[in-house]
């Protein structure tokens, strides 16, 4: 296929299209924005970001990822649209431009794993999904160059595993004190002034952005503005709070370097490495040795988490220890693992950096909630399974073990 036509030829047939060379064309731009971003030229950057938005090759990954690959693609947003034939998608394509105008989503509730509560998540048109997506490629590589190395979720190339190594790598040689903490409703709170302003985006994306964030939800036939906040569903809401949450390490490494008690003769640069805050999305953990140092962080946090309309969650912020007990707990858990130290003799302990034995040992393991939502699912597929071939079962088993 020649390249005018993968390019830019909208009559081109759905099955015809190049995905290796489209894929190509448009990590290239990302390429670019990013390199453009992190030598800090804005010029280079907004230029860029208009071209990759008005990219084919960007406006058909983006259909194709709505439409096919993600597993959400089958639930309907206020237009009721589930499934697009391949020439309706090839018409989307054509369609894709950012008008500053978009639909209200569709509110849908959701149970929260392990609780009584239900997570709100709106359900944008299938037109507004597929643009999202488009602004999404263009603004993710300007912010990935910013990004602070410690923010884990919702981010290509990040998992949870790497921030539960990162977690291992700042407790591994020393017993630390822990504020394991929780933004409350975050997707629902986000102040909307305050994010446009940190975005700080040109004229035509930063209206875009704002009608989405404004555009309502449809609740029973009836639509609710939506004053603050980002609706979940989204496209784009995981890279907007992401944006909405930047900031917050590079705060108490800001404290850490003023910190003076037991720190003096040791460089800024130092002083900031003794401190630890490791993030995913929402869920964050900070880190030292010193409990004074940790409970002023919480302060400090709190102050910055209410510029942006934010605070944290009571109920799920408290104060611990990895080896030993601090206010009746020990150890923590974060994503799913817990977390902690354990005092073991000689023979079994980890080496400290000079060789010695540290006369403790951190052990990461699955959570107990976690192991038994795990094994009861387990125990569901078998049950629903019990007349069916040994074959069948297998085959469902094997994707949950």
């Amino acid at each position: 296929m020649n390249k005018s036509k993968t390019r830019d030829n909208p009559t081109v047939e759905w099955n015809q299209i190049n995905w290796r060379k489209v894929e190509r064309l448009t990590f290239k731009l990302q390429k670019r924005i990013y390199r453009a971003s992190e030598r800090g030229d804005v010029k280079a950057v907004r230029k860029l970001q208009k071209t990759l938005i008005n990219s084919w090759s960007n406006k058909v990954l983006a259909v194709r990822r709505v439409t096919q690959d993600n597993t959400g693609k089958r639930t309907a947003g206020v237009d009721g649209i589930k499934l697009l034939t391949p020439k309706q998608r090839i018409k989307l394509v054509s369609q894709l431009k950012p008008t500053g105008k978009s639909q209200p989503t569709r509110r849908v509730m959701i149970p929260k794993p392990g609780t009584n509560e239900s997570r709100q998540l709106g359900i944008p048109t299938m037109y507004d999904r597929a643009l999202q997506a488009v602004v999404k490629a263009a603004l993710e590589p300007e912010w990935e160059a910013k990004f602070e190395p410690n923010s884990f979720g919702f981010r290509p190339g990040r998992s949870c595993h790497d921030a539960i190594g990162a977690i291992f790598d700042s407790i591994r040689y020393k017993a630390k004190y822990v504020l394991d903490a929780d933004i409350a409703k975050c997707f629902d709170c986000i102040n909307h002034k305050a994010l446009l302003d940190k975005i700080n985006t040109y004229p035509r994306l930063r209206k875009q952005i704002k009608s989405w964030l404004k555009s309502g939800v449809l609740d029973q036939g009836e639509i609710f503005p939506t004053a603050e906040g980002t609706p979940q569903g989204g496209v784009i809401s995981p890279l907007l709070a992401n944006i909405a949450l930047h900031g917050m390490e590079e705060r108490v490494k800001q404290y850490a370097e003023t910190l003076r008690k037991e720190y003096s003769g040791i460089s800024k640069k130092d002083r900031r490495a003794t401190l630890s805050l490791i993030r995913y999305a929402d869920d964050f953990v900070i880190i030292h040795k010193d409990i004074e140092v940790v409970t002023t962080c919480q302060k400090i946090i709190a102050e910055w988490l209410g510029d942006m309309g934010l605070k944290l969650k009571p109920s799920k912020t408290k104060l611990t220890h990895t080896l030993n007990e601090y206010n009746g707990n020990v150890g923590f858990e974060f994503l799913g693992f817990h977390i902690q130290q354990y005092q073991v003799g000689n023979y079994r302990s980890a080496n400290s950096t000079n060789g010695k034995p540290l006369g403790f040992k951190t052990l990461i393991t699955p959570s107990n909630p976690k192991v038994k939502a795990h094994l009861s699912r387990i125990a569901e597929v078998i049950d629903t399974h019990k007349t069916a071939p040994q074959a069948a079962l297998i085959s469902r088993l094997n994707p949950i073990i």
